[in-house]
């Protein structure tokens, strides 16, 4: 993030490449950076006759070059947008003649989305010395609720624990879907509200008492009363809570409990470091030690395995989903 603010205060300060090569897992900041470019690099009346923006699928990096070295029109410069450029891989070598010597009145953007260039080629070392290349890596989960806070923090919101974490729960490391959902919150809260658990259930529709990180919790707790109650509603309500998506984050919960057991350091703040997990989930997996030894735990993760496959139709006779979930607590509290 910290890169990123760089880059858009060196634009605003005027320190401008010929080439901005946004390449990297994460889309999120590679659109950002897009945006930032497309909308303050020329004045609305500019854009008309300087501003192109292609497509990967549609164009060719011949088609790319030869607009780049177009000069402006009654501007200082002009700004080529290059959108899905993953679609050129196969070419993208070809770049390479144009970034040894770049047009000084074009700014030639690239949003290279979802991969990489190899860094130890030519034209990656040539897009680095003549122009910007950026990288925007994927987030570790544990990394992704800081990240929340900070956003929101910088916007004048705030966000409890809980909230934060059902937002990681439910949303992963996908930063896109996670802004989108923020800025869904901030439309309707005045500046300086603080995010609830019941704000997000309103709003975003996850329920803040039968979700999977209340489902998780309570088998780590041995809560059978709550576990089965949670089930029949994830059974209830099957289009919300799809039984895949559920077994996959308890049997990633039970994965990472094993990991917990073999830590010599269990301390908090190792534990949550080791597992790439929200510190705020911390307590949870050492409640679950204290109930599920290792051996037990090792006996869950196989028939969670079990019921992934069943899940998915195979040997199983198209179970209903209940049925499956009872068959998972069952083996798991016996």
């Amino acid at each position: 993030m910290e890169e990123v603010v760089k880059i858009i205060n060196d634009i605003k300060a005027g320190r401008i490449k010929p080439i901005y090569f946004l390449m990297g897992e994460e889309p999120y900041y590679i659109d950002r950076i897009t945006e930032y470019l497309e909308d303050n690099l020329l004045t609305e009346e500019e854009k008309g006759f300087n501003q192109m923006v292609l497509y990967g699928r549609d164009t060719t990096i011949d088609d790319i070059v030869a607009n780049a070295k177009r000069y402006p029109m009654m501007a200082e410069r002009q700004v080529v947008i290059v959108k899905e450029a993953q679609e050129l891989s196969k070419t993208i070598d070809q770049l390479e003649k144009y970034a040894e010597n770049p047009q000084t009145t074009t700014v030639l953007v690239f949003a290279y989305k979802y991969k990489s260039l190899d860094k130890r080629k030519k034209v990656t070392k040539t897009l680095e010395k003549h122009g910007l290349v950026y990288e925007s890596k994927k987030m570790y989960e544990n990394q992704v609720g800081q990240w929340i806070k900070n956003v929101l923090k910088n916007r004048g919101y705030g966000i409890e624990p809980k909230a934060m974490a059902m937002l990681v729960e439910f949303l992963g490391n996908d930063l896109s879907r996670i802004a989108n959902e923020l800025t869904k919150l901030e439309i309707i809260l005045p500046k300086g509200s603080t995010i609830t658990p019941s704000l997000i259930e309103e709003n975003i529709g996850f329920s803040k008492d039968f979700n999977v990180f209340e489902f998780r919790k309570a088998i780590g707790e041995k809560n059978q009363f709550k576990a089965y109650q949670i089930a029949n509603y994830f059974a209830q309500n099957q289009k919300d809570n799809p039984i895949v998506m559920t077994n996959g984050l308890v049997f990633g919960f039970f994965s990472a409990l094993l990991q917990y057991h073999g830590l010599k350091d269990k301390s908090p703040a190792n534990a949550a470091k080791i597992l790439k997990v929200s510190p705020y989930f911390i307590n949870d997996y050492i409640a679950a030690a204290r109930n599920f030894p290792m051996k037990k735990v090792s006996s869950i993760i196989g028939t969670l395995r079990e019921v992934d496959v069943k899940s998915k139709g195979v040997g199983a006779n198209a179970l209903p989903q209940g049925d499956l979930l009872k068959e998972m607590l069952v083996s798991v509290f016996n």
